[in-house]
């Protein structure tokens, strides 16, 4: 049997993908996607107002998609750092004409604007959770970057918010908007793999880490540090703690784990139907380079149980090279082959079986489709912008953010308390270890408190 083409595959997997309520993500209909944001978007006299805050790298990526819509307008900037805000007003008075007429680093101006629409959160990470969660409050509709929180009761907590105050939550998590992991998707869920016994997740990131230790110091002029630091301990400034390379301290995220799992864990999660595992084990440490300022694993690895397969996760930084020889992917092994999908595509290698003395493979090949001129992103944002006018969930609705990082956060807890955690998933509580169950929600500085 030979391999079916593109447009053959999709057509059989329509089917599939209607039967497991999985999105089939044809190019014609994100381009009809991106017709209908572009004229369906709510708000007074037919635009839709936003406000972002934080305008770092991801913050602005965000923006910038947004703004190629051309009924939205940007009217609101919010950075604790006024360089940053100053710089994303530059470009988007530039390139887009605009000009933002607030300009604040308490995001809560942002929310007290009766005429914002939604707001874009691309804040670090442990500044994700509140922010969203008063947005809901205030009547807005969120576009949050991953991970969504840097806890699980942070997660349930913007879950229920959204829930409440009836708000559009989307997770950018834009993988959920491509098509050839859709594609992909609907493979593992055809159910041609046989039964899928491992899924392997992993980031192996040549260029991230290994960043020398620096002397604590003054916050650079034009920054509210405290305001940087929100919830999180105080603790002196340290220029290695602060924008991007946050990620590799626990006050802040949780490292490749939280990091890139947030999204390769996710595509797992949605092949595989699942929510959350029943065990987390995790082992690794700072192997590569045991004397830089990072805190989280430089190397690390997780073992999480579920119902009838197991699932693993590697990550490394300052190392390329992972499994598959990708830097990065998740690979579903089934008794008749493996499915692997990464950015740049997705393909099946069969197992081979001995039939009369002859080697047969079990499935047809399946050759790699390689992704070319990837809107992923363009289309997550469109479908955010979509569900703001239907009301319908989004593709990385809040909950299905909140599910995909419990298995990161559990195996985080695992690695730093060096024993396994078992989780129960209705009550969505760590069984029988008091210590564990500290970690599913943090303490927040006063005079901040998440709301419950």
């Amino acid at each position: 049997m030979q391999p079916k083409n593109r447009r053959e595959f999709l057509q059989d997997s329509a089917a599939i993908g209607a039967a497991a309520g999985l999105s089939v993500l044809r190019p014609e209909r994100l381009a009809a996607q991106s017709a209908a944001s572009a004229a369906r978007v709510p708000g007074s006299n037919d635009r839709i107002r936003v406000g972002l805050i934080g305008c770092g790298g991801m913050g602005q990526t965000d923006l910038r998609d947004f703004l190629k819509n051309p009924r939205v307008q940007c009217i609101a900037l919010c950075d604790v750092d006024d360089g940053q805000s100053a710089a994303t007003r530059a470009w988007v008075t530039q390139q887009d004409g605009q000009n933002p007429d607030l300009i604040t680093r308490d995001f809560r101006s942002v929310l007290d604007r009766k005429d914002i629409d939604a707001v874009i959160v691309g804040t670090p990470d442990h500044w994700h959770a509140l922010p969203t969660i008063l947005a809901c409050q205030a009547g807005k509709d969120v576009y949050v970057e991953k991970p969504l929180s840097i806890s699980i009761g942070e997660g349930r907590a913007m879950v229920t918010a959204a829930r409440k105050y009836n708000r559009i939550v989307q997770m950018g998590t834009q993988q959920r908007s491509a098509l050839h992991f859709a594609e992909a998707v609907e493979y593992v869920r055809s159910g041609k793999l046989g039964q899928i016994r491992l899924v392997r997740a992993w980031a192996y990131q040549g260029w991230m880490g290994n960043i020398p230790k620096v002397p604590d110091g003054d916050p650079p002029s034009g920054v509210d540090y405290d305001m940087w630091l929100g919830p999180a301990p105080k603790r002196p400034f340290n220029k290695n703690r602060f924008h991007f390379n946050f990620r590799w301290y626990w006050d802040y995220s949780g490292g490749l784990m939280t990091d890139w799992g947030a999204h390769m864990i996710d595509i797992a999660n949605w092949a595989m139907g699942v929510k959350a595992p029943t065990c987390a084990m995790s082992a690794g440490g700072k192997f590569g380079f045991p004397d830089d300022a990072e805190e989280t694993p430089d190397t690390q690895q997780a073992l999480w149980s579920y119902p009838g397969f197991t699932m693993l996760w590697e990550h490394a930084t300052a190392v390329d090279r992972g499994p598959e020889a990708r830097d990065h992917g998740v690979a579903f092994h089934g008794n008749n082959g493996t499915l692997v999908v990464d950015r740049g595509g997705w393909e099946v290698n069969p197992e081979v079986v001995k039939v009369n003395g002859k080697s047969q493979y079990k499935l047809a090949a399946f050759p790699r489709q390689q992704v070319a001129n990837d809107q992923s992103h363009l289309a997550h944002v469109n479908n955010f912008l979509d569900c703001m006018r239907s009301r319908e969930l989004p593709r990385s609705d809040v909950e299905i953010g909140h599910y995909s990082m419990i298995a990161c956060h559990l195996g985080n807890i695992a690695f730093r308390l060096g024993r396994q955690v078992c989780w129960e998933a209705g009550s969505e509580t760590i069984v029988n270890d008091a210590e564990a169950a500290g970690y599913v929600t943090r303490a927040y500085r006063a005079p901040w408190k998440l709301p419950q």
